[in-house]
């Protein structure tokens, strides 16, 4: 079966990644290392959550993408018909199966 393979294939991967704790390749920026722009977005996440996710705070080493994924990312949280309360709860249970900080 094709999605069993699939399956034990992510499996071994995901275990094998786990065993090698392999270090995050971006650094996590704070806000006084970040452009204007970057700076809006983290106050407005601060404002909102309390906390800047880390996915945002690695974005700024490239401040030109920093603001069209900020308003994907509002766009996804904020339309269809999932409510936002379960797209968190999705996004925190696959932060924690793939061994990331969340």
């Amino acid at each position: 079966m094709l999605s069993h393979s699939i399956l034990t294939v992510y499996h071994s991967l995901h275990n094998s990644l786990i065993i090698h704790n392999f270090m995050p390749r971006l650094s996590k920026l704070s806000p006084d290392q970040v452009d204007a722009g970057s700076r809006q977005v983290f106050d407005q996440f601060m404002r909102e959550r309390g906390n800047v996710p880390n996915m945002f705070r690695t974005v700024p080493h490239r401040p030109e993408i920093m603001q069209t994924m900020n308003e994907h990312f509002f766009k996804v949280m904020n339309t269809g018909t999932v409510s936002r309360k379960l797209k968190e709860m999705i996004s925190v249970r696959l932060s924690y199966l793939n061994t990331c900080e969340y």
